[in-house]
C-alpha cells in the first residue's frame, strides 16, 4: 500500500465559510477577519494492488496555471487522474467535496474530475446536504452525484471489495463516515473531520464547530487506543505537518 498526501495548502476560513489561501511566510493571520481559523487541506491518494483511491477531494483549488491542484499533485507522483478507480467521501462539506466536479466551459455543465472512478457517498449525507444545507455545503460541487451512474450510495456501515471498511461516525456532521483500508498487514485509517489532526488525538477537548463535539472527543480517544493496539496508520486531512502517523 502506498499513501500519498495531496495537499492543497493552507487557508483561512471565517464565519462566512469562505476559504482564502494563506501563505504562512507572507501572510499575517491577524490581518484576516476576526475569528478566522487557519485550515490546512489535504486529501489522500492510496495505491493498493487493486485500486488507486482518492479520499475526499479538497476545495477543488486550482494552480496558477488553472490546473486542478489534485490533478497536478497526482501527476507529480506519476499517476494520471484517469487512473483513479475509487473516490471515498467522508462527508460533503465544501472543503472535502469541492474537487468532486468542475464546470466544463465547452459543454456548459459539470463533469466529474475522476471520470473513471466510482464515487462512494453516504446516501443520508447527500440528502442532508441538499435539504438542510448550511453554509458549510456547496451543492453545486456535488449535484452531479445525484444521477450519475458512477455513484455508489452507502447506508450504515459496511465493507467495499473485502478490504475497505466504513462506519458512520456522525459527530462532526450527522452522517460523517470514516474508512479503514487494509492490505498486506497494513491498516490505514482515515477519520475525516472527527480525527483531522495528530494533536487533536492527544488532547481532550470539545470543538464548537462539530455537530456533536463530545462524541468527536470520545471517538478520537477510542480510535487512538485501538490504533496503538492494532498498529494503524493514521491519515490526517487537516494536518500538513504530520499527514501520516503510525506508532512504529
Amino acid at each position: 500500500m502506498k499513501i500519498i498526501p495531496l495537499s492543497e495548502g493552507s487557508f483561512t476560513v471565517d464565519k462566512t465559510k469562505q476559504f482564502i489561501p494563506f501563505d504562512k511566510v507572507k501572510d499575517d493571520l491577524q490581518q484576516r477577519p476576526v475569528g478566522s481559523l487557519l485550515v490546512e487541506i489535504q486529501p489522500f491518494c492510496i495505491v493498493t494492488s487493486r485500486d488507486i483511491i482518492i479520499i475526499d477531494t479538497g476545495l477543488g483549488f486550482n494552480t496558477a496555471d488553472g490546473i486542478l491542484q489534485l490533478h497536478q499533485n497526482l501527476l507529480n507522483n506519476g499517476i494520471k487522474p484517469l487512473e483513479v478507480t475509487k473516490v471515498l467521501l467522508s462527508h460533503l462539506h465544501k472543503d472535502h467535496s469541492g474537487g468532486i466536479s468542475r464546470e466544463d466551459k465547452v459543454l456548459h455543465q459539470h463533469i466529474l474530475n475522476f471520470p473513471n472512478a466510482l464515487y462512494y457517498v453516504n446516501k443520508d449525507e447527500l440528502t442532508y446536504a441538499f435539504e438542510k444545507a448550511p453554509s458549510s455545503y456547496s451543492p453545486g460541487d456535488f449535484n452531479i452525484l445525484v444521477n450519475s451512474d458512477k455513484v455508489i450510495f452507502m447506508e450504515g456501515d459496511g465493507i467495499i471489495d473485502d478490504y475497505i471498511r466504513y462506519e458512520v461516525s456522525g459527530a462532526h456532521s450527522p452522517f460523517h463516515q470514516v474508512f479503514w483500508i487494509e492490505e498486506a498487514g497494513q491498516k490505514a485509517f482515515f477519520g475525516g473531520d472527527v480525527a483531522p489532526q495528530l494533536q487533536q488525538m492527544k488532547n481532550r477537548f470539545i470543538a464548537k464547530y462539530d455537530f456533536d463535539g463530545k462524541k468527536c472527543m470520545e471517538l478520537r480517544q477510542q480510535w487512538w487506543h485501538r490504533g496503538l493496539q492494532e498498529n494503524w496508520t493514521f491519515l490526517f486531512y487537516h494536518d500538513i505537518k504530520t499527514p501520516v502517523f503510525n506508532f512504529e
